[in-house]
């Protein structure tokens, strides 16, 4: 494996090279070569290990013609007979080891260059440009390295057919011709016409096959946002219009797919008539050729065995056609992504959020960055990471950087590698780093400490823990510059405080170093060095605080309109005593949203389980299909097994003719029905198998079907709990690989399994009627081979489990930097990300290879099963060579001869169909999940209800899971219609959790909350959950049209909605846009500024009209002007509403009616802000904290 990962390195270096050279227009073709060029040793090893084989496939047909004619001749001597017999085992035994030398080298390449193709698309990943990076979502991306890097696994496997099976094909024909004469060229003309015919299904198979790649691409990149919009989609009770979205584009994909199915069985049907026609085709014109012509049982013997050599060759190139053909699909996906321009290019662009800028930024600075919402800040920070594109200028930064982006983005490993983030470790710099990040008080709570394993986007953090960690992440990393993009907004006040103080403000950790800092509190910015005022895209002022408000210019007024208050507050008690004494009280619960019983285990626990497949997911396959089909497909199949049989058994009477008719005229009549029944059957074989395909294609997509939506069904009925202990990738490849097997490899395989079957049960029948010896060795043949196949079916399920297993971290690393990109290039570590990519496919190599082996392995012993059956069934007919008539000898010997192959197939089917039925298991497993509470009961609530909006709480506690501590220990409250009631706490205490509950996202331990009287849990989820509004923490949007985020179901018309967007301030931002209400946001709303998708939020709250609506922090990724426009909308439409406003910025909560203040799950104080300031309890702490005081609430 060492070896192999160095191998590796050096090809990809191949590869890249290779891309440079032609990298000015997206360059074409040049995969394939590099590729070739990278492995062409193994190539022409293998391919002198196969053209070997080959010829020795044609020496038993030659063995079998003396065969023949040695019982036909009873003067010859018995030693012949025992000589050719071992000769035929001889012979079969090298053929053997072999092909199997040559699969051994062909399944290692095809792994290697799947290996060498997901490595240069990891690493074409670190480096592609932001343009390049938005042709294709994050789906299509690890669908490049999934689906198409397999596919050319697959491909290389059999790429010497190519030239092996023409081969084949001429050598079989000379030594027809010899034996035939002339009258091959009919078979074979039969065989030339299936070409066209069979070039033409192609083709209309590759359309369909490009149109089904689209339908998924499109369905999984739905599933994917469901599932990261989950908590959202539940809140607002929009399952159903996604699960309709979705069950919309499957339903179009299983037309595809039946179409698709359809076509494969017609080509199923001419290849399977082939055999028959061609050898029909032959005979027939061989006889009515002259009466000379008589068929004797060497020539038809000898020449069926030819032609069953001719079949592999003929139906395998089709099938490698039709793969390459769908790899020539992969290949310019491919192509397309490696070729795709890299970051560090100058081309033009056109971007306008920035006119002219010029900034200049001494060393050792603290600069801040401020402007309205879409002015340009975050576009600042990604022109300084070089991740734009200049239009003209440079920029010219001088060290190293560090990057805080606005959204922490955070890495699933512990807590410990995420501040590290690959620097050594050195404890003394990591506790200080920890303290002045303020995560001493998490690590006490996290179950590992700093070892804690995070969720994949840190799932088990809050929001604000995120953000410490992301900024810790920087603080560690002893950069030159630091670029901060808005990093305290997701963190309390106090906690802001502490972090400027502490890490970025003048007396911080950071207070040597360079610092641009992008923000929307305006506390802080009388403490840094130099403030850069954006207005739209231009630097509209720059200085320091005080000439800045001398100027009285933009940013005057900017700090005029929304600091009066904060200022006057700051100065006075600008220490850090405050903080310390503050200390004490201060509790920190971290974690609001899930609990911590999922350390280690949460993440990791992969399940291998040990045991066979159960039968009952065969039959619930089965049942999936429709039992009807299921019979008929058998026993379609079964007919023309018997078919088959009857048409070899015919001809060997019609080859004894040869000897009754020994030198007299060979009747015409004879000859005609001879001809005609063997024309029958052959014909009749065909049409079963077309049938039984049909039936097949029938059932498997019903089965599709069925299986699928059970599985949407359920997984948007799970609680939130699963999703929140589940990694999300885990899901989705519920939904992308093991649907892909239901679809596409499980049909395929359950049919040839079934073919395999009835073909070793029909050569075993047709032997032991030669000669009936040998059923006494089927026993003992049987059992070997039964051993055999159970030992290597178990071992090989395993490691296909392992090997999907040990896929998944893979995907989702990959997916994970992509979504990190800016930080992994801002932080420059490029290479220890490759370096890890290379160490997580090395450790799917591990299962991978041992699977190769372990094949081999399978076949050696199986065809060396196949072998003894051919020297017996020749030994006995030596044996007993003077009862036989020569045709059934030659007939029993070349079905043996054909048994080997099919011996080895059952096995390796009966092997993929239980390593496919595995997808079966694993999707109903995810169909059976508990459910939450019903959508609609059958107590709904009155078509007005809530009318009032009164909402109480009665000794109301929660866990988020049985076994754990409460997280809420007995609230007990009432609130009043249309009060504001502001809700704060430290973080952890219990404000999302008290949202969570009114939602039914959690349920009650015990208690229960009634509003307008009603107890909410007795009624439906979505008439609860549609009643009640809420403008959620971080705004998720789903791709899409602007309409269908704001209104799903169609329910309102479009002047209701640009009613809300004009009260949500987005109306003409909006009526600017080329297609209006129908612009499709990107994925996750990309394409929107947060504030933009902030407000779409509030528009969304705002169409509801809902009598209660929920507020959580809606306020904190916002500036302070947008922040503005929310409170007061809010303030004018929601008048009539009871309002709950979780905050964190306690100014936002100074007017409301009455304030709640909760402390690790209780309510400690519940009272207006006025009585609340004069009591000096909790909430006058944490008001003193935030600078606001008695005599200045009063004034605003």
């Amino acid at each position: 494996m060492e070896e192999k990962g160095k191998k590796e390195d050096e090809k990809k270096k191949k590869k890249k090279d290779k891309e440079k050279e032609k990298e000015e227009n997206y360059p074409n073709a040049w995969l394939i070569t590099t590729i070739y060029k990278t492995f062409k040793g193994v190539l022409l090893e293998s391919a002198f290990f196969k053209l070997l084989q080959d010829l020795l496939a044609f020496v038993s047909p030659q063995l079998l013609k003396l065969m023949i004619s040695f019982t036909q001749d009873k003067s010859s001597y018995a030693w012949e007979g025992y000589l050719y017999a071992v000769l035929l085992l001889a012979v079969a035994i090298l053929q053997s080891l072999l092909l199997q030398q040559y699969f051994q080298r062909c399944f290692v390449l095809g792994m290697k260059v799947r290996t060498a193709l997901m490595a240069a698309v990891y690493k074409k990943a670190l480096v592609v440009s932001n343009e390049a990076r938005k042709e294709s979502t994050v789906g299509e991306t690890v669908n490049l390295m999934s689906a198409d890097a397999q596919r050319f696994n697959d491909v290389t496997n059999f790429i010497h057919l190519l030239w092996s099976c023409p081969l084949q094909i001429i050598v079989s024909i000379v030594f027809l011709w010899f034996e035939l004469g002339p009258s091959v060229l009919a078979g074979l003309a039969v065989m030339v016409l299936m070409v066209p015919i069979n070039g033409l299904l192609a083709t209309k198979a590759r359309k369909i096959q490009v149109k089904n790649m689209k339908f998924k691409d499109k369905r999984l990149k739905i599933m994917n946002e469901i599932l990261n919009g989950i908590k959202i989609l539940k809140l607002y009770g929009w399952e159903p219009s996604f699960q309709a979205q979705v069950e919309g584009i499957r339903g179009k994909e299983l037309k595809v797919m039946r179409k698709f199915a359809y076509l494969s069985s017609v080509s199923t049907f001419i290849f399977s008539c082939a055999p028959a026609l061609v050898s029909l085709a032959t005979f027939a014109v061989f006889v009515g050729v002259s009466s000379d012509n008589v068929l004797t049982a060497e020539k038809a013997f000898t020449s069926i065995s030819l032609f069953n050599i001719l079949r592999f060759p003929l139906a395998m190139l089709p099938m490698l056609i039709a793969a390459i053909v769908q790899t020539s699909v992969s290949r310019k996906r491919l192509e397309k992504f490696l070729g795709g321009d890299d970051i560090d290019s100058d081309i033009v662009r056109h971007d306008p959020s920035f006119s002219t800028l010029s900034l200049d930024i001494k060393p050792g600075r603290l600069v801040a960055v401020v402007g309205a919402v879409g002015s340009g800040k975050s576009s600042l920070m990604s022109a300084l990471l070089g991740e734009m594109h200049c239009t003209k200028g440079f920029i010219n930064i001088q060290g190293s950087l560090a990057f805080v982006p606005q959204q922490a983005w955070i890495q699933n490993a512990t807590l410990r590698d995420n501040i590290l983030f690959g620097s050594p470790h050195e404890e003394d710099r990591f506790q200080d780093v920890i303290k002045a990040c303020a995560l001493g008080p998490d690590l006490e709570l996290l179950p590992g400490g700093d070892l804690t394993e995070i969720g994949e986007k840190g799932i088990n953090l809050s929001g604000g823990q995120k953000q410490r960690v992301s900024l810790a992440r920087a603080a560690y990393s002893q950069a030159d510059i630091y670029l901060l993009d808005d990093p305290l907004s997701a963190v309390d006040s106090h906690v802001g405080k502490h972090l400027f103080d502490k890490v970025i403000g003048p007396n911080g950790v950071l207070k040597e170093k360079t610092r641009i800092l992008v923000t929307h509190g305006v506390s802080f910015l009388p403490y840094v060095d130099e403030i850069v005022v954006l207005v739209d895209g231009v630097v509209s002022e720059v200085g320091s605080y005080k000439s800045l408000r001398a100027r009285k210019g933009a940013f005057s007024e900017f700090i005029d309109t929304y600091a009066q208050e904060q200022n006057n507050q700051m100065h006075s008690e600008s220490g850090n005593n405050a903080f310390i004494s503050l200390h004490n009280k201060i509790r920190y619960v971290c974690c609001n949203d899930i609990s911590l019983d999922c350390v280690r285990s949460n993440v990791l626990n992969c399940y291998v389980s040990l045991k066979r497949v159960k039968f009952s997911v065969y039959l619930q396959y089965l049942r999936a299909m429709g039992w009807g089909y299921s019979v008929m497909v058998f026993v379609v199949y079964f007919i023309q097994n018997i078919a088959f049989i009857g048409q070899n058994l015919w001809l060997s009477d019609w080859t004894n003719d040869a000897v009754v008719y020994y030198n007299m005229t060979y009747p015409n009549w004879k000859r005609d029905t001879r001809v005609g029944v063997f024309g029958v059957l052959g014909v009749a074989q065909g049409l079963f198998v077309f049938l039984g395909t049909l039936l097949l294609a029938n059932a498997s997509v019903n089965a599709s079907g069925i299986l699928h939506s059970r599985l949407l069904r359920n997984i948007l009925r799970v609680p939130m709990v699963f999703f929140d202990t589940t990694p999300i990738g885990r899901v989705v490849n519920r939904f992308a690989k093991d649907i892909f097997t239901v679809d596409e490899a499980i049909p395929q395989s359950f049919r040839s399994w079934i073919l395999c079957l009835l073909g070793v049960l029909g050569t075993l029948f047709v032997i032991c009627l030669a000669t009936p010896f040998f059923t006494i060795l089927i026993v003992p043949l049987a059992v070997v081979y039964y051993f055999v196949q159970r030992f290597y079916v178990a071992t090989s399920r395993q490691l296909r489990r392992l090997d999907s297993v040990s896929r998944s971290p893979i995907y989702s690393h990959f997916s994970e930097t992509v979504s990190g990109l800016s930080v992994i290039r801002a932080y420059g570590h490029q290479d220890r990300f490759l370096k890890h990519n290379e160490i997580t496919i090395d450790g799917n190599l591990k299962s991978v290879y041992p699977w190769i082996v372990s094949n081999r392995w399978l076949a050696i012993r199986l065809e060396f099963l196949g072998n003894l059956v051919v020297f017996f069934s020749a030994l006995f007919a030596v044996i007993s060579r003077d009862s036989l008539d020569s045709g059934l000898v030659g007939l029993s010997i070349s079905y043996a001869l054909n048994v080997t192959q099919t011996l080895n197939w059952l096995v390796r089917m009966t092997s993929e169909l239980e390593t496919n039925i595995v997808a079966v298991e694993r999707v109903s497993e995810y169909s059976e999940l508990e459910n939450e509470a019903k959508w609609v009961t059958d107590t709904r609530p009155p078509e007005d209800w809530p009318t009032k909006g009164k909402l109480r709480f009665e000794n109301y506690k929660v866990r988020y899971r049985p076994g754990l501590d409460l997280v809420l220990h007995g609230i007990t409250c009432d609130i009043g219609s249309t009060e504001k009631i502001g809700i704060v706490g430290r973080t952890g205490a219990g404000k999302s959790s008290l949202t969570n509950c009114l939602f039914r996202i959690i349920e009650a331990a015990e208690g229960r909350i009634l509003i307008d009287g009603v107890d909410i849990s007795l009624i439906g989820l979505h008439d609860l959950r549609n009643r009640l509004t809420i403008i959620p923490q971080d705004p998720v949007l789903f791709s899409g049209s602007l309409r269908m985020n704001l209104d799903p179901f169609d329910r309102f018309s479009d002047e209701d909605i640009w009613r809300v967007l004009e009260l949500s301030h987005l109306k003409e931002y909006v009526a600017g846009l080329q297609e209006g209400l129908q612009h499709e946001v990107a994925e996750g709303g990309e394409n929107l500024s947060v504030g933009q998708r902030q407000l779409l939020c509030l528009a969304r709250a705002l169409l509801r009209k809902s009598r209660i609506l929920i507020l959580d922090e809606a306020t904190a990724a916002v500036d302070l002007e947008t922040d503005d426009l929310i409170q007061t909308t809010i303030r004018k439409e929601f008048s009539h509403c009871t309002v709950l406003t979780i905050a964190h910025r306690l100014h936002s909560i100074m007017d409301s009616s009455r304030v709640m203040v909760l402390d690790a799950g209780k309510i400690v104080e519940f009272d207006s802000p006025d009585n609340l300031l004069e009591k000096q309890g909790h909430f006058y702490s944490m008001a003193k904290d935030a600078g606001i005081t008695k005599d200045e609430n009063t004034a605003l």
